[in-house]
């Protein structure tokens, strides 16, 4: 399995975090989040709304209290249910709680990762920042991309290497103390931004001949005729994805489903994580379909014209069918890409 996935400093509103029951990854850029009991083995895999108060979060942890916590600039949001708000309280952050790349809560505090600086502070209270302390990272802790915790250990996502991707756990920053090593669930991965890159291959887009017209006579004649093309996207063939996970009603009522807005996600990102950096919400996103569209074209003697249309794929699945279509005189397809950058 090869591939990478984004890291959380570059994947905004998108994070993990923990309590003794279960795992959870936020993923506020799809308004929806993950519940399992076990990412290693996959197990209980649910995902549900994510409340709109709840969405657009820098940083999003669980604690002992079984509260999570929403941080959004210098300020957070606690609450018991991140799918209907409960129970919702606002606090500020401490000046000195505030800046951190990552955070995370364990062993009844709540820990702050000062990635750059090397360091991580420890503290019992966000907005009072009571019984704090700052130590530095193990080198072996400092390059983490994504960091949570439980009552008694602490996990980070290594980056990956040639066992794929991983996350250790163990029971201190500052020394690493007996650390274990477990690999995520293809089925987990998945979800995770730029995983259907790890999970399908890396996306790529490329222009598609669909019909070859010709005039081998003499003289120029004028072609005019339907052509059937396709446009939408193959749900079908996303279809293993999302069959893995328990998905809430409201999630999959979203147009071409969770997987859909996955896949716009994944061909979003840049190459560097499997991703082609293009923005594909003009296409449609329903089923796939074919459609007709007439051509009139004037043709000179001996000469051929070509039809070409685009797409986009995981792996060596076309999965979007996009609108753009090209005639040219030549069977060379065309060299520029149709879809705007991603933002």
């Amino acid at each position: 399995m090869s591939g990478k996935i984004v890291p959380q400093k570059l994947a905004k509103g998108v994070d993990i975090c923990a309590t003794d029951k279960y795992f959870y990854i936020v993923r506020s850029d799809l308004n929806c989040y993950m519940r399992s009991t076990n990412f290693n083995r996959g197990e209980d895999l649910v995902i549900y709304k994510l409340h709109p108060a709840c969405r657009g979060g820098n940083h999003y942890l669980a604690h002992e209290d079984e509260f999570f916590y929403i941080l959004k600039g210098n300020s957070y949001r606690r609450v018991t249910n991140m799918n209907t708000d409960s129970d919702a309280v606002v606090y500020t952050l401490h000046p000195k709680c505030q800046g951190g790349d990552y955070y995370l809560s364990a062993f009844n505090h709540f820990y702050i990762i000062y990635q750059s600086r090397g360091i991580y502070r420890k503290t019992k209270n966000l907005n009072k920042d009571e019984d704090s302390e700052e130590f530095p990272l193990h080198p072996s802790c400092k390059d983490g991309l994504y960091y949570f915790g439980i009552a008694d250990h602490y996990y980070f996502v290594k980056p990956h290497d040639e066992w794929g991707i991983q996350y250790l756990k163990s029971t201190n920053f500052n020394t690493n103390d007996n650390p274990e090593t477990f690999s995520f669930h293809p089925n987990v991965i998945s979800f995770l931004p730029g995983g259907l890159g790890v999970t399908m291959g890396a996306s790529f887009g490329n222009w598609v001949c669909i019909k070859t017209i010709s005039n081998d006579s003499n003289t120029p004649i004028q072609w005019q005729k339907k052509i059937t093309k396709t446009i939408g996207y193959e749900k079908e063939k996303m279809s293993s994805v999302e069959s893995k996970w328990n998905v809430a009603t409201t999630v999959s009522a979203e147009t071409g489903g969770l997987t859909a807005t996955i896949a716009k996600s994944q061909f979003s990102v840049t190459a560097e994580y499997g991703g082609c950096n293009v923005n594909t919400d003009r296409e449609s996103w329903n089923q796939a379909t074919q459609v007709e569209e007439t051509i009139t074209a004037t043709l000179q003697p001996n000469q051929k014209i070509y039809v070409w249309t685009y797409q986009l794929g995981l792996g060596k699945e076309p999965v979007l069918h996009c609108r753009d279509m090209r005639i040219l005189d030549n069977s060379k397809p065309p060299t520029n890409n149709p879809l705007p950058p991603a933002n």
